[in-house]
């Protein structure tokens, strides 16, 4: 396992977000460079953020090889993504852990399988680096040093190269070469249905919770499709209960955007209010719509909003992710017949008509049930005693005997 020398830290600056720390403490100037390109672009902080745990990781196997982040080569991006696969992902402890200094025992690799989880059906996440894991670091570190080529100011050869060229079978003379556009230590990551939560299972996970803010959000997510940290971004003003109507801003083109709602989920939201305004949470068209239930009053972050979800798994045995809510609600619009595609996809805010169409095939458990009720079809069919000759058609003996057998 890797020292865990360096940091991506916070700044402050919206100009600036973060920075990447080297195992000396010191600013990456290379990595502050290619944040900027990124900041030119319109990306947002937490894409900056994404790219800089990648970074980060990249930066601490260089640390401990004794590596220069200009003198990489191809081998070592090669021997970075055999690591990674192996690799144990470091843990890190709560934060009250850390401030008392209880160390975090290290996991196993040979604990990495997971075992599916008996509510929800699906494996909880490895020990190990996950398949998209490992192909946004490469799709990342491909980037960091095509940019840095671009500027004459890295290797003049790019350490994670794109794939090799694949030649079609020689079925016809002069069929053209196809190149891919991947990297070349670019795992292929599985198509993966959407992650809806069935009804029931619905219903139960709603009436655990034990606050009104918590079944508002949940009533929100499921019913907007919302992103869950866009639904945090609302103020107080863009509750429109009358239009049922409430402001977002979105995560990746950072647009206002005001999504429609289910009446239950405005009953909820004014339920929370009112006890949150005799608590003391501060009131205004201006101040932020979530916050948090003790005091100080804090405006609810995402990590707050999902630890509030985790309390509920570990209630009901489950692993539900606050993603999983709007997957539900993109299944649940998507399969009504009587709503265009389209208008999903203006809720959902894809940009591409083809993102909203991953929702339409049956979702697991219902892909379950079909093949079931299929196997007991053909069991009934077995148990049927035949009433026609073998080699015989029935309709063929039903025109002979005038349809009497």
């Amino acid at each position: 396992m890797l020292a865990e020398t360096g940091a991506l830290a916070e700044t402050g600056d919206p100009a600036r977000p973060y920075v990447l720390l080297d195992s000396q403490g010191i600013v990456a100037v290379p990595v502050m460079a290619f944040f900027a390109e990124l900041r030119a672009c319109a990306r947002p902080a937490a894409t900056i953020r994404s790219y800089g745990m990648d970074l980060l990781r990249w930066w601490r196997f260089l640390s401990g090889w004794g590596i220069a982040w200009d003198r990489a080569t191809p081998v070592d991006a090669r021997d970075f993504a055999r690591w990674m696969q192996i690799a144990p992902k470091p843990v890190r402890a709560h934060w009250r852990r850390r401030a008392s200094g209880e160390v975090q025992p290290v996991r196993s690799v040979r604990s990495a399988a997971s075992v599916p989880n008996p509510v929800t059906g699906r494996a909880a996440p490895g020990h190990l680096y996950s398949v998209s894991t490992r192909a946004h670091c490469e799709t990342v570190l491909r980037s960091f040093y095509a940019f840095h080529l671009e500027e004459s100011t890295g290797p003049i050869i790019n350490p994670f190269p794109a794939a090799r060229e694949r030649r079609p079978l020689p079925v016809e003379a002069g069929t053209p070469s196809r190149l891919s556009t991947g990297g070349r230590y670019r795992p292929s990551v599985p198509h993966r249905l959407p992650r809806r939560i069935p009804d029931d299972r619905f219903n139960e996970l709603f009436a655990a919770l034990r606050h009104n803010r918590d079944r508002a959000l949940l009533a929100f997510w499921v019913s907007n499709g919302a992103r869950a940290s866009e639904l945090l971004t609302s103020r107080q003003r863009d509750a429109l209960p009358g239009e049922q109507l409430l402001g977002v801003i979105r995560k990746g083109t950072r647009a206002y955007q005001q999504l429609p709602s289910s009446p239950d989920a405005f009953v909820w939201l004014r339920l929370y209010q009112e006890e949150a305004w005799r608590a003391g949470v501060p009131r205004g068209a201006h101040e932020a719509l979530w916050w948090t239930l003790r005091r100080p009053f804090r405006p609810l972050g995402y990590h707050a909003a999902r630890a509030m979800l985790n309390r509920v798994n570990e209630l009901l045995g489950s692993n539900w992710t606050l993603h999983d809510l709007r997957h539900t609600a993109a299944y649940r619009m998507a399969r009504d017949p009587e709503l265009a595609l389209t208008d999903v996809q203006w809720v959902l805010g894809h940009a591409h008509l083809t993102t909203t169409q991953i929702y339409l095939p049956a979702g697991r458990d219902e892909i379950v049930e079909a093949v079931r009720a299929h196997h007991e079809r053909q069991t009934r069919q077995a148990q049927l005693p035949s009433t026609s000759a073998a080699g015989y058609r029935p309709e063929s003996l039903n025109d002979l005997f005038g349809g009497h057998l």
